[in-house]
């Protein structure tokens, strides 16, 4: 690897990321000891996960998303957002792209500091006594509940994420309340293995899971408040099937430097 690499620091609704413009293949992508070291927060570069931007035939650019913990994750909503934002300020891109991440091809449009990304269809839901499972490119688990601000996230959601059900694969957690124009979202991540400020798989997946509590049908838009700022997620819904999904929401840069 070469002895400096630059990087590009952005943060999508809270949920922050180091971007590297990998199209020269000069970061070893095996190196999960150095991406989980430039995540942690003291002694690193600090962040919820890290990309590297690679080129991809047939697409815009390719997106390869590690979470904190060093370990290739699966797909992240609002990493998908920022790293958009990072190939329009490389100027890969101008308002729209088409790239690949690992659960497919994704869609976006660029308006401003706000990112609205395409996000795979769902066509199939489970549940875990009253609670969603959902798959909406990672696995969520959104339970509905009531005085969420004061709500232990790290600690329930520490034990429903390890509990005999979850351990083996992880399966991230969100707690989710009505509020008077929309709802409030809290989410503990696998890979980061805490709250964060914000998820997009997660709010996505909370999103459909209110159109299933309250049987809504059509053209939906969801307004989603979580700790770090404001989503809005869209999607056709027909009886258990979501298509034409977006999470539309701020990615801005923040710094960058070299390592």
């Amino acid at each position: 690897m070469a002895s400096k690499i630059r990087f590009s620091k952005y943060q999508g609704a809270g949920n922050d990321f180091i971007l590297i413009d990998n199209r020269d293949n000069s970061f070893n992508r095996a190196d999960e000891v150095l991406v989980k070291n430039l995540c942690d927060r003291r002694f690193g570069i600090g962040a919820d996960g890290l990309m590297l931007l690679q080129n991809k035939e047939n697409y815009d650019f390719e997106m390869i998303y590690y979470n904190a913990d060093g370990r290739e994750g699966s797909m992240c909503g609002n990493g998908g957002r920022c790293i958009v934002a990072f190939a329009h300020d490389l100027g890969i891109i101008t308002d729209k792209t088409d790239f690949l991440a690992v659960d497919g091809a994704h869609h976006a449009s660029l308006s401003a500091e706000l990112v609205n990304l395409q996000m795979i269809d769902v066509y199939e839901f489970g549940r875990d006594g009253d609670a969603y499972i959902l798959h909406t490119g990672s696995p969520h688990y959104v339970s509905f509940v009531t005085n969420l601000k004061e709500k232990n996230v790290y600690q329930d959601g520490y034990s429903i994420r390890n509990n005999a059900t979850y351990a083996n694969h992880g399966i991230n957690v969100n707690f989710i309340e009505k509020e008077e124009n929309g709802y409030f979202l809290r989410t503990f991540e696998r890979g980061v293995e805490d709250e964060t400020y914000a998820c997009g798989t997660g709010a996505t997946a909370a999103a459909m899971a209110v159109a299933l509590q309250m049987n809504l049908e059509g053209e939906i838009v969801i307004p989603i408040r979580v700790l770090g700022g404001q989503l809005y997620i869209s999607f056709h819904k027909k009886g258990s099937s979501f298509t034409n999904v977006f999470l539309k929401g701020p990615a801005q840069f923040v710094f960058e430097g070299n390592f």
